[in-house]
């Protein structure tokens, strides 16, 4: 497989005011839309296991106590084009039963089908995971995949 699975199957994106939020079975994904011209002295960001801050130019983007918990040392921020913040947070649970139905614990919440959107893709990134010889990443799903789908492990190879 030459490219990342989300680079094949797409992004289920979650709109907020600020820009849009999104998963994978690892990764939460958060992009800020900021001011052009925006320079890194600009922005404070701080991102710890359950918290994140983010202010750009003085003003409070985003904080918050996040929906599960991340790894702290492996969580990164960059300024793409001088108006792009991209935050990458690594989440400590990484099976597909683990879909953050929110970005914050009380706030950003994706919508019912936004969610179950999520939860389908996550699902597939695990199967595509279990079976490396074969491509799921344009696959539909149907049936009962919430909580990560069924678990085939028990079974015989």
């Amino acid at each position: 497989m030459a490219a990342p699975f989300e680079e094949r199957s797409g992004v289920v994106p979650c709109g907020t005011p600020w820009g849009r939020w999104y998963q994978t079975l690892e990764e939460v994904f958060i992009e800020v839309q900021v001011p052009p011209g925006t320079r890194a002295k600009d922005v404070r960001c701080s991102l710890q296991s359950r918290h994140i801050a983010l202010a750009v130019r003085g003003r409070e983007v985003l904080q918050g106590k996040l929906f599960d918990s991340t790894v702290t040392d492996e969580g990164t921020w960059t300024l793409e084009d001088r108006k792009l913040i991209r935050i990458v947070l690594m989440k400590t649970n990484r099976d597909a039963g683990n879909c953050w139905t929110s970005l914050l614990e009380n706030e950003y919440a994706a919508d019912p089908w936004v969610q179950d959107q999520m939860q389908r893709k996550l699902t597939l990134e695990r199967f595509q995971r279990e079976n490396p010889g074969f491509d799921f990443s344009g696959a539909e799903i149907s049936g009962n995949y919430s909580k990560g789908g069924p678990d085939f492990s028990s079974l015989e190879k």
